[in-house]
């Protein structure tokens, strides 16, 4: 062949035009057959055995991976989770798949009876929900997932479609969720907040009485190592919560346990902002989502921040006062560009001081405490390294200008996820993997740092597509 016919000459159909694959690219494919594999058509698993259903945080956190691989799965993940809310406005942390038997998973639509005892409250009648809420990611997702592909999402209305429906989930939180008076959103179950069995929640579940063992069969245990999985006696005061909220109608938030959480309020916040562009690429002023985002960063300032502890804490609304215990909801709120600089900077100095110890005894942020009493380095959500947080970490660490800490995280979370399988969390120090694999954020999430090593166009300094330089609304010491 000559220069000229090798030149023109195109490559064999399906092979490589420009480099041979790489590590990157294998980590890639990978991470896309567990999205494949926990598909279910119109949404997507977190794992297909011990968690069969749609979850709230889950669809956000998959969403902002799907939109690597298929724009409109990503879409669609969001709006048919947004089918299922209330009309009260709150996203239900969970809509079941009819498909799947009641026992696969408890509690399950027999124990939340939503259509039934959420009918005051505006449960849908064609779906069957759970009755309480998990993070307000879903604005900040959605965002993201519109920056994926601008032209589909305007053909077909996706941020129109959404924007009422997010509005709504976020006036129903900030309107029927401010149990303290202080501006910031509790959460009435453990549950709500995501980190299930946090440390955190130890004291303010202790004046809980639990349901009778007898009364309900723990579904987790099939498929995860009990000593990996919450304690008989923390789920017995978890059923007991759940039943007494339902047996209120889920319109009455006076139950034994309220509590403001740094990661939730921090997350509703990043979505206000999400908001506001959403409202700006739907031709309306986002002003009032700005300053609502800036109140609220406020008011977590002033009522969660622990300067002693040099990181936020939870505030027991019940008991009175922050809780003692450090877990890693204390450090998400890094993610927000408008923090003061100050606690920016010593939120980074926890990260990587001998609580967490991120860059030296730590492969990835353990979820609790590695100096607590209750640190446990497997059991669910007590010492364990989780994914999504880190990714939150991560988004905070580049937010705030530490370069060098995000990338080092970065590379940590795609490694040890494609290590250990996709877990659903691994040990801290080893990065061996807990729970389940295969899991649904943990793929889709690698997927999304993967994509960040290669920004496209007119993404924001921060990587996160989220906020801009603008957002940050001015200089703050």
């Amino acid at each position: 062949m000559d220069r000229t016919a090798q030149l023109t000459a195109r490559p064999a159909p399906g092979g490589i035009a420009y480099d041979p694959p790489d590590s990157a690219a294998s980590v890639h494919v990978r991470a896309a057959r567990v999205l494949d594999a926990n598909w279910t058509g119109s949404s997507t698993v977190p794992s297909r055995n011990l968690y069969p259903h749609q979850w709230s945080w889950d669809s956000a956190f998959i969403a902002v991976g799907l939109r690597h691989i298929s724009p409109l799965r990503a879409q669609t993940e969001l709006e048919t989770l947004l089918t299922a809310q209330w009309a009260d406005g709150r996203v239900p942390h969970i809509v079941f798949n009819p498909s799947v038997p009641f026992g696969a998973y408890f509690p399950s639509p027999d124990f939340w009876r939503s259509a039934t005892a959420g009918r005051a409250a505006g449960a849908p009648r064609t779906v069957q929900t759970s009755g309480i809420v998990q993070p307000p990611v879903h604005a900040l997702a959605a965002w993201l997932v519109h920056r994926a592909d601008p032209v589909l999402s305007r053909a077909r209305g996706f941020l129109a479609r959404l924007h009422p429906r997010l509005a709504a989930w976020h006036r129903y939180l900030l309107h029927r969720r401010d149990l303290g008076g202080g501006g910031l959103v509790s959460v009435v179950h453990p549950w709500e907040q995501g980190m299930d069995n946090s440390p955190c929640w130890d004291a303010p579940l202790a004046r809980i009485t639990p349901a009778p063992a007898r009364s309900f069969r723990r579904a987790d245990l099939d498929h995860g190592a009990p000593g990996d999985r919450p304690t008989d006696l923390d789920y017995g005061r978890y059923v007991r919560l759940a039943a007494d909220y339902r047996d209120r109608g889920y319109t009455r938030e006076d139950g034994e346990f309220a509590v403001e959480d740094p990661s939730f309020n921090a997350l509703l916040i990043a979505s206000e902002y999400a908001l506001a562009r959403i409202a700006g690429e739907l031709g309306a002023a986002g002003t009032g989502r700005y300053a609502r985002a800036e109140r609220l960063t406020a008011a977590l300032v002033e009522r969660l921040w622990d300067p002693r502890a040099g990181m936020f804490r939870c505030r027991d609304l019940r008991g009175g006062g922050l809780v003692a215990e450090r877990g890693v909801s204390g450090l998400v709120p890094l993610l927000l560009p408008g923090l003061p600089r100050d606690i920016a900077a010593a939120l980074v100095r926890t990260l990587r001081g001998p609580h967490f110890s991120f860059g030296d005894r730590t492969r990835l942020v353990p979820s609790y405490d590695l100096l607590g009493e209750a640190f446990d380095p497997r059991r669910y959500w007590r010492g364990p390294a989780w994914f999504n947080t880190g990714w939150l970490v991560e988004r905070g660490l580049r937010t705030h200008g530490e370069t060098a800490a995000a990338d080092a995280l970065r590379a940590a979370v795609v490694r040890l996820a494609d290590a250990s399988g996709f877990a659903e969390y691994v040990d801290p120090f080893t990065g061996e993997a807990c729970g389940a694999t295969g899991f649904g954020w943990t793929a889709a999430l690698a997927l999304d740092l993967l994509a960040a090593d290669r920004p496209e166009p007119g993404v924001s300094p921060t990587g996160s597509g989220a906020f801009d330089r603008s957002d940050k609304g001015g200089d703050r010491r």
